[in-house]
Formats: C-alpha cells, sequence, structure tokens
C-alpha cells in the first residue's frame, strides 16, 4: 500500500538519501576527504568570512546533484570584488587588471587547448576508420586520403572493392573477404570504445521507483529502498547533462580530467565503426572539460558556481566551433542550445573562446585542406521560385523525420535498455549495434564510410572539376540515373533513421548531428534527381539541415553552421525555409526535443523555462500548489524562542529527518510567532552540528553534549555555540495565493534554490518549495 500522501514524507523521485559526515566513519577523515577539506577552506574564506556577517548567511559547497544558490553567489562574487578593489597601490593595480583579464585568458585559453584535443580525435578517427577496409602501404599511420594525396579514392562499389589509388591497399579483393575484416575492425572498435566508457562509471545518489500518480509523485511516492543510480560520464553526447549543469544543478566528475580522457579516446573508435553517431556532440562535452578543469586554476571561478556556469557557457561554444569549423555557429548553439544563463559577457566570451579555437584548428590543420570548411561546395547555379515548394517538402520530411526519431528513440530507450542483460552488460547492447550497423551498412557503398565522409560525398557537385570521378557523380553522370542508385539513396535514408534510433543512448561517446545531417542529405539528393536543372546537392544540403533542424528544434544557430560548414552564402533563405518548417512540424508531433527527452531517460533533473511556462499555462493553479504536506512541514519548521537559542538534540532529530528525505539540498526554516525569520539549509546545518560542534565541544571541554543551546538568530555572545553564520535571514517570499507561474518565472530566471510561501492576509509562513519540487511538479504535469 502507498503511503498516505498528507502523512507521508517529502520525498522526490530525483535522489534518494546517502550517508551524511556524521554517520559515515569515513567520511569524518577530513584529510582524507576532499569534499570536506572543500568544505573547511570555504569556511574560513575570506568572502564567506565576510558573508557571516551578512543577511544571507554563508554557503558550503554543493553535493551530488544540489542546486548552486545564484543569488547567493552573486552576493558572494560582489564581496570578492569589493576585497580587490580595497586593495591601495601597485598591488592593487595588479590585482584589478588580472581580475578584469583573467576570464578572457582563460576562454582564450580553453578554445586553444579544446582545439588541441580536437586535433588528435579527427586525425584519429580519420586514420583508424580507415583500417577496416585497408592500409596505406607507404605510411600505415595516413588515412585513406592522406594516402592518396591528390588521387581521388573511389567509393567501392557493392560488386568491386577496388580502389582508384594505388598506394591504399584493402586487405583483400574478395567482397566477401572484405566484408567480414570490414565487420570485424569495426566490432573491436565498439567494444574498445565502450570498454573505456565503463572506466567512468559512477553511482550517484539513489533515486526511488517513479510513483504511481501524481500526488505520490510530488510527495515521495515510489519505493525509498531503491538501488543507486548509475551514470557512465562519458557516454552519449553529454549536451543533456551539461544543459542540467548550467541550469543550476551539481554532477560531480562529470567535468573531470579522467572523463575528457575516456571521451576523447572513446570517441575515435566510436565513430571509426561506422555507427550512426557523430563526435561533435562529445566536442562539447570535451571544451566543458577543458572549460572547468582550466576554471579549477582561477579561484573567482573555483570558488563561485554562478562564475563557473558562465565560463562553461563560453567554453560550450568552442566545441561546435571545432566540430564543425564553425565559429560563429558554435556562439550561437551555446546561446539557443544549451544555456539557460547567458549574459553579454558570456557572449563576448563565447565568441573570443569559439574564435582562438578556430584560428588554432586551422593552423593545426587536421583535414591537410587548410581550410575550416569541412564541406565546402561552390554549385554555381541558382534556384528559382518553384524551388520553394521543394525546400518546403523538404522541412516537412525533416520536422516528420525528427518527430518520429524522438518519439521511437523514447520509447526504445525505455524498453530495450530496461531488460537485465542490456542494463548489466552496457558492451553488450554496443556489440550488437555494431554488428546491425555494418551488416546494414557495408552492402551500401554510400554508407560505409564514417559520418562526415558520407555527407560530404553527398553534397558533392558533379559539375564542379574535380568531382567527376567520384562514385556519385559517376552514377549521376551515366546519361540517366539508374534505379539501383536511386536505391541505394531510399536504403541509405531508411537506414540511418532506423540505425539512429538504436543507436543515440548507446554507452559509448556519441552525438546524434552527423547522423541526421546523414540522413537529411540522403534524402535531399534522392529528391534532386527528380528536379531538373539545379544541382541535386543543394537539395542534399539543405535536407541535411531540415533532418537537424527536426531533431534537435534548433534554428538560428543551424543556419548558421550550414554556411559555415558549406560556404554557400547563397543558398541561406533555403536553409531557413527548410529549418523554420522542419521545427514547426516536429513540435506539432511533440515539443521536445531529442536532448531534452534524453533528459527524461537520464533522470536528470532540469528547468526548461519555456517548456515549464507552457506547462503550467495549460493549468489554472497557484503556488499554494506546490506547498508540502503538513507533516514535512512540521518535520522542516524550528520553532525560534525568544532567546534566539534551540537544543542542540532538537536540530540533530530535525536535520536526521532531511537526510531521510534524500532531497540534500532541502533544510530548515526558522520561525517566530509564526513569522519568517530565516532559513538554514541541510548542507549547512549537518557542517555545523559536526565540524563547528566538535570546535565547540573541544573548547569546553567536552562540551554540553545534546543539551547545548545553539544560536540560530540574533548577536552571538562569547562562548555561544553560533550558527547564524549559516542563517539566511533573507529568504525571497511568495503569496500562496499568486498564480503559478510567479513561481516557475522566480526558479526560472533569479535561479532561486529555495522559496517561501506565505499565508494571504497574513504573512504567515505556510510552505517552503524547493527546485527539485517544483520540478517534480512540473513533470507531473506532463506534456
Amino acid at each position: 500500500m502507498p503511503p498516505d500522501p498528507e502523512s507521508a514524507t517529502e520525498r522526490t523521485r530525483l535522489l534518494e538519501s546517502r550517508p551524511s559526515v556524521a554517520n559515515d566513519p569515513h567520511l569524518r577523515e577530513l584529510q582524507h576527504d576532499e569534499e570536506a577539506r572543500s568544505i573547511v577552506n570555504s569556511a574560513v574564506s575570506k568572502s564567506e568570512q565576510e558573508l557571516k556577517e551578512s543577511s544571507v548567511g554563508e554557503r558550503l559547497p554543493y553535493n551530488d546533484y544540489t542546486t548552486i544558490d545564484w543569488l547567493h553567489d552573486l552576493v558572494k562574487d560582489s564581496y570578492r570584488y569589493r576585497n580587490v578593489r580595497a586593495l591601495k597601490g601597485i598591488r592593487g593595480r595588479l590585482a584589478s587588471a588580472l581580475n578584469s583579464c583573467s576570464g578572457w585568458f582563460a576562454v582564450a585559453l580553453i578554445g586553444s587547448l579544446t582545439a588541441c584535443v580536437a586535433f588528435v580525435v579527427d586525425v584519429g578517427v580519420a586514420t583508424i576508420s580507415d583500417y577496416k577496409l585497408g592500409h596505406c602501404r607507404r605510411n600505415p599511420f595516413l588515412s585513406r586520403e592522406a594516402c592518396c594525396e591528390d588521387k581521388t579514392p573511389m567509393l567501392a562499389s557493392s560488386d568491386d572493392t577496388g580502389a582508384s589509388c594505388p598506394d591504399f591497399t584493402f586487405w583483400s579483393n574478395n567482397y566477401w573477404a572484405t566484408f567480414a575484416i570490414y565487420v570485424g575492425f569495426a566490432l573491436a572498435y565498439g567494444i574498445i570504445s565502450s570498454s573505456a566508457t565503463m572506466l567512468t562509471r559512477r553511482s550517484l545518489p539513489a533515486a526511488p521507483s517513479p510513483p504511481k500518480n501524481m500526488s505520490q509523485k510530488i510527495n515521495g511516492g515510489g519505493d525509498p529502498m531503491a538501488s543507486g543510480k548509475v551514470m557512465y560520464m562519458a557516454a552519449g553526447s553529454g549536451i543533456p547533462e551539461i544543459k542540467t549543469i548550467l541550469s543550476g544543478f551539481v554532477i560531480p566528475n562529470f567535468l573531470d580530467l579522467k572523463v575528457l580522457l575516456v571521451k576523447a579516446f572513446g570517441s575515435i573508435f566510436a565513430v571509426s565503426t561506422g555507427m550512426c553517431l557523430g563526435k561533435e556532440g562529445p566536442f562539447v562535452h570535451i571544451s566543458t572539460c577543458v572549460g572547468y578543469l582550466v576554471g579549477k586554476f582561477i579561484p573567482k571561478y573555483r570558488d563561485n558556481g554562478r562564475k563557473m556556469r558562465q565560463l562553461l557557457s563560453a567554453a560550450c561554444a568552442a566545441g561546435l566551433s571545432v566540430a564543425f569549423g564553425a565559429p560563429i555557429g558554435g556562439v550561437l548553439f551555446s546561446y539557443e542550445e544549451i544555456s539557460t544563463y547567458f549574459p553579454r559577457r558570456v557572449l563576448w566570451r563565447a565568441f573570443l573562446c569559439s574564435l582562438f579555437a578556430a584560428v588554432v584548428l586551422k593552423a593545426l590543420n587536421p583535414t591537410g585542406t587548410g581550410k575550416l570548411v569541412l564541406f565546402e561546395t561552390n554549385y554555381g547555379t541558382s534556384y528559382e521560385a518553384i524551388h520553394y515548394l521543394v525546400f518546403v517538402v523538404l522541412g516537412i520530411a525533416g520536422g516528420i523525420f525528427g518527430g518520429i526519431f524522438c518519439r521511437a528513440n523514447f520509447a526504445w530507450s525505455r524498453w530495450f535498455r530496461a531488460f537485465p542483460l542490456i542494463k548489466n552488460y552496457p558492451v553488450l547492447e554496443a556489440f550488437l549495434v555494431v554488428l546491425a550497423t555494418t551488416l546494414l551498412q557495408f552492402p551500401n557503398p554510400l554508407t560505409r564510410e564514417p559520418g562526415d565522409v558520407i555527407i560530404k560525398n553527398l553534397l558533392v557537385d558533379c559539375e564542379s572539376t574535380g568531382s567527376k570521378t567520384a562514385w556519385v557523380c559517376q552514377q549521376e553522370g551515366k546519361g540517366g540515373v539508374s534505379h539501383g542508385y536511386l536505391g541505394w539513396l531510399f536504403y541509405g535514408t531508411v537506414v540511418k533513421l532506423l540505425l539512429t534510433i538504436i543507436t543515440f543512448g548507446v554507452k559509448v561517446p556519441s552525438g546524434v548531428i552527423i547522423p541526421a545531417l546523414d540522413g537529411g542529405a540522403f534524402f535531399g539528393r534522392l529528391i534532386g534527381q527528380w528536379i531538373p536543372g539545379i544541382s541535386p546537392g543543394i537539395f542534399a544540403m539543405v535536407g541535411a539541415g531540415a533532418f537537424l533542424a527536426g531533431v534537435s528544434r534548433m534554428t538560428i544557430s543551424l543556419g548558421v553552421i550550414m554556411f559555415e560548414l558549406t560556404g554557400e552564402l547563397e543558398y541561406i533563405v533555403p536553409d531557413m525555409i527548410a529549418i523554420l518548417v522542419a521545427k514547426w512540424v516536429a513540435d506539432a508531433i511533440g515539443e521536445e526535443s531529442v536532448y531534452d527527452l534524453a533528459q527524461a531517460v537520464l533522470g536528470h533533473p532540469f528547468l526548461d523555462l519555456d517548456h515549464a511556462m507552457l506547462r503550467v499555462q495549460n493549468h489554472n493553479t497557484r503556488v499554494e500548489a506546490l506547498i508540502p504536506p503538513p507533516q514535512t512541514m512540521e518535520e522542516i519548521t524550528v520553532a525560534v524562542p525568544p532567546s534566539n537559542k534551540v537544543r542542540r538534540s532538537l536540530l540533530a532529530q530535525k536535520l536526521a529527518l532531511l537526510q531521510r528525505r534524500g532531497l540534500m539540498d532541502a533544510g530548515l526554516v526558522l520561525v517566530q510567532n509564526g513569522l519568517l525569520q530565516g532559513y538554514i539549509g541541510q548542507g549547512e546545518l549537518d557542517f555545523g552540528l559536526t565540524e563547528v560542534g566538535a570546535v565547540y565541544d573541544s573548547g569546553n571541554g567536552g562540551g554540553d553534549g545534546d543539551d547545548a543551546d545553539v544560536r540560530l538568530l540574533g548577536d552571538a555572545d562569547e562562548g555561544d555555540f553560533d550558527l547564524g553564520m549559516f542563517v539566511d535571514r533573507t529568504p525571497l517570499c511568495v503569496c500562496a495565493a499568486a498564480p503559478m507561474e510567479y513561481a516557475v518565472e522566480m526558479f526560472g530566471k533569479l535561479g532561486l534554490r529555495y522559496l517561501m510561501v506565505t499565508e494571504e492576509g497574513t504573512g504567515k509562513l505556510v510552505g517552503v518549495i524547493i527546485k527539485k519540487r517544483l520540478v517534480a511538479y512540473l513533470d507531473s504535469l506532463g506534456h
């Protein structure tokens, strides 16, 4: 029987309790506990010491899946800034100059380092992926393209494995032997990539089983004894997790150096398998890791969650910049798709970060062309008004593809990955997906290469010099297109759709951008065969953008990326038409993009203000719907007497109840005569009772134990056990009768960690809302 919602202890499906520092003897060893050391360090920092005397109180570093306090971090940074400005003389001028330029220097370094990692990955993929077919005789470390230099290697047809480049030797001239070797190499690559990803496995706090109804979902239904949540930090694109982090949540170790190295190494072998995935999403994760690692060496970013997220937002731009050679598109991608907080200063620094990434990558020249443009084209023909209809058709097709893909991938992830064998052995899933991919893709001469090479081949303009020897152009130049060639184009479209559905979410570093572009390019090239007087490559280009728009719902950034990818400024308008139509059609099928649905599958808490407001507008509810049940309010409320002191034993009991709820960033509300006086977070209370309490006990010859009085409000006297430094005496409040839109807007735009609810007319406290409670409520409203 599920517990009575009104008497149940409030829980959330996001988290379950974990051992506290006070209850775990291993965590008590401060010299071996990084988190405890960071707590001690933050407690004695100059800016935090000054915050003790302010009305906002002191905060401590954040734990697993807790939320950062945007407003507190803003105030904390103001104290730090005033301390810098207070310095006099040469030291003061140097400190002020360093403070002003450190952010610019950081993003320049981030962009440069990201480009270096991208160079290694690009060269590695180009070389290793070609081993599936053969090797370069004069230098086995050269890719097929570099080996052939000026010679243009034709794609092998389904009946011929020969190549026009004599320096590149195929493993066999027999079709079936080549097929078997191709599959064997791909399977080996898949196992290597997935096995490397397993090294980043981490168990996060446990998540209770899903509740059976809305009341349970908000107030704590489900199995409280659920096992811990397992997460593979280097798996997938990393974009859903980065969006969660930038929205104010904390995922520990997700941006560590180990994850960066595994992500880069795993991406090389994952892309080389030929699976329907790309390295563009992982590049965004890699650039964010670089941003985090650089930020750790700069105090103003290391010690401030708000500032760190500004740096990470700028770092995201470098990921797309090096992935596509699209520096402007990378900035817009960070703004449109990933970041939830993007002020003008972040925009400027993202621009510089993306610029340095592009400059360094061009200098390193991983493609050997000396150009940033990956798929440079020059069609030489212009479109007419009648072609707008074709562009609209491509947009409709892209929207349908995107809508179907998002729904199908969501259903596939929930069904197939729920099987114990697949869930417990992720390497087996990667093995099966690689096997299915190679068996389906090798017979088609257009799908044997990595995804970026497929796009390059499909965008080719057969009228340009040097393209006559391309296999696509040979098929289209035989005095009429053969039915076999049309069949391969149709086959490629369908196979890319099906394989991308089952591939996205496999436990290897992977992204969905390149597969979506591949599918659109196949379909566009197919449609272009029936449009006379214009290059089919134009429709392949427009179709690629449309299909990616349907999957990701990007608009402005995608239009710029398509221009920077191809260098075709003249076709901006067709791209814009197809992208907008694709977005509209995909939104009609389902409002959430693939990244939003991935967050739901992975169970990451995330507050998307736009989607949240749409859900709330469909329900005429008030803030009072978020008020916790009476038992919860009784557990988290501390009635402070006029002496402003309470028993230590009472606070210990309240802390135990908080830990049982498992929210980790909840807290206690302090009232006098029913009126709100302040709020103290769970982490601060835990630290205060254990570490500050230990200091107090040692200074008092053992202290009074649980009978000691703890001061929470007012000015402390000498010898007091004082936790007032941790109390926020100015928490934001909202009336219980206020529309729900008020709470959503305050949490979304102010970045609140908690919000107090007061009674209409009297001003008495009636409830406390934390961010996770609001997220759970919005999830209960559905889509």
